[in-house]
């Protein structure tokens, strides 16, 4: 996975520099304030695990863009891709003169999403659309209206997927009311568990189907949607078991399990999806973020009898399965086997770990480690044996990582969780460094 941009991190000015403070002045004057900047370094090149910016500072990429460049920024064969398929032709719309790449697509789903049963895709723009439209096909499908969600869920910011997500601010606040039959369950959440954490899978799977017996009944609920690992309400790793159970409880009650896979999918947590490491075999499953190198496209994938239920012209969008698109998602799940991207993601995970543990070992504000692959983060609270969060030391350590050239993310629903998403084709040198830095941050701070 070679890259023409240095591997080396470099600080030339002070984070932000000049040249960066002047475009987000420009941007404050020209951009909806509505769209926030979490780190205002404008970047002008990026490869391997390294973005540039406008004033020449080299900065270590702990966050893909929001896992979205697992192959890197600039994947050779992703680029190789697009320069071709950019040549042929950008855009014709696959519902109006069809092209073989969108086609490819779909088979390429076909043959790495869980399950050896008849599958059918659609390809879409972003994670957001194609979770709404899981949600239209198992309704079409079952004849039913209700959805069950969970809490700590992200899916989106469309009204629809606004009503799914569990986040107030910034997702949701102002913006209903929202989309209607959504019903939200409690979610396995091992360390905030407050009933036996040991029996947390038990005792949160009853939660669960007593509380959609009680408040929504199963002969009502078309699809219960799930993140095998919660991105943004803080990277939740349900206990081992409870996933298998809240499938078995769905195919009891004719009820659709969609996967929403669009951050955890595409070799980020060691797997080609979450959804393998428990061996678990959604109806449908929404993909989008790694699928195509950076380039926007998201897909559903599911059961062929499913898939096909919905009528024709029922799904579908003007750029949905855009050819460049659908070029650079072959390209990258190309390299992802060739290059075994899934090896890596289990590689960077145990250097990941073996440090986050040691710092976990010397600064008690550490309260979880959790995760899997490449896709792994830490919960902050105010100090052992005290769970309260503490978004303000999240804040402070972000913060120093960015003046120092590591480019870090948080989340959770209590804003207190760093998550570490590097691409996977990083090396193991910028991955040891972005962890010093990390630790230095904590010496400054905690």
């Amino acid at each position: 996975m070679a890259t023409t941009v240095e591997q080396r991190r470099h600080l030339a000015t002070a984070i932000p520099g000049p040249r960066s403070q002047a475009l987000q002045s420009r941007k404050l004057a020209a951009v909806s304030a509505g769209v926030g900047t979490g780190m205002p370094v404008y970047v002008e090149r990026a490869g391997g695990g390294i973005l540039v910016d406008v004033d020449g500072n080299q900065l270590i990429d702990f966050g893909s863009g929001i896992a979205v460049t697992t192959v890197g920024a600039s994947a050779p064969r992703v680029v190789e891709a697009v320069k071709r398929q950019v040549e042929d032709f950008t855009h014709t719309c696959f519902m109006v003169t069809p092209y073989e790449e969108y086609v490819a697509v779909c088979e390429k789903l076909a043959l790495l999403t869980p399950g050896d049963h008849k599958k059918r895709s659609a390809l879409f723009n972003s994670g957001a659309e194609a979770v709404e439209n899981a949600v239209k096909v198992a309704r079409v499908f079952t004849g039913r209206t209700a959805v069950v969600a969970f809490d700590h869920a992200y899916h989106g910011r469309t009204n629809l997927t606004m009503a799914l997500t569990a986040k107030s601010m910034p997702y949701k606040h102002g913006f209903g009311p929202f989309a209607g039959e959504v019903y939200r369950a409690p979610m396995a959440y091992p360390y905030r568990w407050t009933g036996d954490r040991e029996r947390t899978a038990e005792e949160a799977f009853e939660a669960f189907a007593t509380q959609v017996h009680a408040q929504v009944g199963e002969q009502n609920v078309a699809a219960v949607i799930i993140e095998p690992i919660q991105g943004e309400g803080g990277f939740i790793v349900p206990p081992a078991g409870w996933l298998r159970r809240v499938a078995q409880w769905c195919r009891e009650h004719g009820i659709l399990l969609i996967a929403d896979e669009i951050q955890t999918g595409f070799c980020r947590t060691g797997e080609w999806f979450a959804c393998d490491h428990e061996g678990v075999v959604p109806d449908l499953i929404t993909t989008a973020k790694g699928i195509a190198g950076g380039l926007p496209l998201a897909a559903v994938t599911g059961r062929a009898e499913v898939m096909d239920a919905v009528h024709a012209g029922g799904l579908g969008g003007t750029y949905g399965g855009n050819p460049i698109a659908c070029a650079a998602a072959l390209a990258a799940m190309e390299t992802m086997e060739v290059d075994d991207l899934r090896g890596r993601a289990r590689a960077i995970e145990k250097l990941f770990l073996g440090r986050l543990q040691q710092l976990a070992e010397k600064f008690d504000v550490i309260g979880d480690i959790r995760g899997r692959g490449a896709m792994l983060a830490i919960e902050l609270v105010k100090g052992r044996g005290d769970t309260t969060p503490n978004p303000e030391l999240t804040a402070a350590l972000n913060k120093y990582c960015h003046a120092h050239g590591l480019v870090t993310l948080t989340c959770g629903t209590y804003g207190n969780v760093f998550r570490f998403l590097p691409p996977l084709s990083i090396s193991d040198e910028l991955l040891s460094e972005g962890l010093d830095i990390l630790e230095q941050a904590f010496v400054a701070n905690a």
